[in-house]
């Protein structure tokens, strides 16, 4: 089947001193999604950004959908903070929330785009229940927590068996994956799978601030192994 294959840059490995700009340029370069990466230093090791950088974005003057990966627990509170941010998915993980349908629920109640995100050993049992309430389905490749990680590739197989969840439900959920992922295995993961792809050191950490093409470079080599598929 194919399938619309989208890029979605993590702005965590950007240049957040000239963030507007590293959007603005990512996106005129053909990436379609801003992935936010939210860490709490609580549920993973690590403390990033918060709605009002969401919100900096969209009055800034970003139109593109804004994908915010929630790793952080409790994750009800802050839901209603990045929906009225502007954001257009909110995912989190199932073990963050001790009532997960009640967090889909909320996340539609927002007006947002619901997913699940399933760390690299979490089973996905939990999908038997929700994927027909879902709009995304993000498998970390990584231990969330830092950007620059390698990809780990048993997740290529968890990949597999989500993609066939879908199919067989003849559901429109989309299938992202986030962690160590660039031009030299976008084509195998896209080939278990995989439609949605978070890229942060990949792109934003391609080439030096110098270099005004670097985005069209790297997003075009990801475009280039993405048409083999």
């Amino acid at each position: 089947m194919a399938r619309n294959f989208r890029i979605a840059p993590s702005i965590l490995s950007a240049n957040f001193a000239k963030l507007g700009d590293e959007v603005d340029n990512v996106l005129r370069a053909g990436a379609d999604i801003v992935h936010f990466d939210v860490m709490d230093n609580h549920y993973v090791p690590n403390l990033t950004i918060g709605p009002l950088v969401c919100e900096a974005l969209k009055k800034h003057g970003v139109t593109a959908p804004i994908d915010v990966h929630l790793m952080v627990k409790p994750v009800d509170r802050i839901i209603p903070d990045f929906a009225k941010a502007g954001a257009t998915y909110i995912t989190f993980h199932p073990e963050a929330s001790e009532h997960v349908d009640r967090t889909i629920a909320l996340i539609r109640e927002c007006g947002c785009k619901p997913g699940l995100v399933f760390n690299p050993a979490t089973p996905l049992d939990v999908l038997d229940y929700t994927l027909d309430k879902l709009n995304m389905v993000l498998l970390m490749s990584v231990n969330p927590g830092f950007g620059g990680q390698k990809f780990i590739p048993y997740v290529l197989d968890k990949a597999r068996k989500v993609r066939q969840m879908i199919d067989d439900r003849g559901l429109n959920v989309s299938l992202e994956i986030d962690g160590g992922v660039g031009p030299a295995n976008i084509l195998e993961v896209a080939k278990a799978g995989v439609d949605t792809f978070v890229a942060g050191s990949a792109v934003f950490g391609a080439a030096k601030d110098s270099d005004p093409n670097r985005y069209d470079t790297v997003i075009g080599a990801l475009r280039a192994e993405l048409a083999k598929a």
